[in-house]
């Protein structure tokens, strides 16, 4: 059920992310998330609000995709009480670590976790700023579920309603802030 409170939010963060046309590349409309993060009530509520979404679900361990994930996703984890994983793009990490591939829409790109980061058992949520196609989260699912967690869901701050990430995360729990 969407509150009051949801529809506050969804309200103030649709009105302080900005559009910026043609950015990486001509024809996508970017979603800067930055001054969001510039208001730092707005940010805590953020944070707060995908907290919350997950409360009842014994998270154990918050997983943010690089990189704006790890934004959103540390202050979550500390919300929660649990243990924040950043999900990586190759060559980061320093240690022995587990590799998730997936295809883009022109080519391919990977994950990467600490092998010891997640252990079986852990009931992971997974963060990140915005879902789109859904690749990147499908693929950050495999990886955790790979490393012996359970994922609980995933939640993001905006989701692009009008691209097909649904068909990717069919039967997952997803919680998004505001649509575009």
């Amino acid at each position: 059920m969407v509150t009051p409170d949801d529809q506050a939010l969804a309200g103030d963060l649709a009105r302080t992310i900005l559009d910026v046309p043609d950015f990486p590349k001509p024809g996508i409309r970017f979603k800067d998330l930055t001054p969001v993060l510039h208001d730092a009530a707005l940010f805590l509520r953020t944070t707060t609000a995908l907290a919350a979404a997950f409360r009842e679900a014994r998270v154990s361990h918050v997983l943010g995709i690089e990189s704006r994930g790890f934004i959103f996703g540390a202050p979550v984890a500390q919300a929660m009480g649990a243990a924040f994983v950043p999900l990586r793009k190759p060559g980061k990490l320093p240690r022995d670590r587990v590799t998730e591939r997936y295809e883009l829409e022109y080519g391919t790109d990977a994950l990467e976790v600490h092998r010891d980061a997640i252990g079986a058992g852990a009931r992971a949520l997974i963060i990140d700023d915005v879902l789109a196609t859904g690749g990147t989260a499908a693929a950050a699912i495999r990886l955790a579920e790979r490393c012996g967690a359970t994922v609980v869901g995933v939640g993001v701050v905006i989701d692009l309603s009008f691209l097909p990430w649904r068909d990717r995360l069919q039967g997952r729990m997803i919680t998004s802030l505001v649509s575009f």
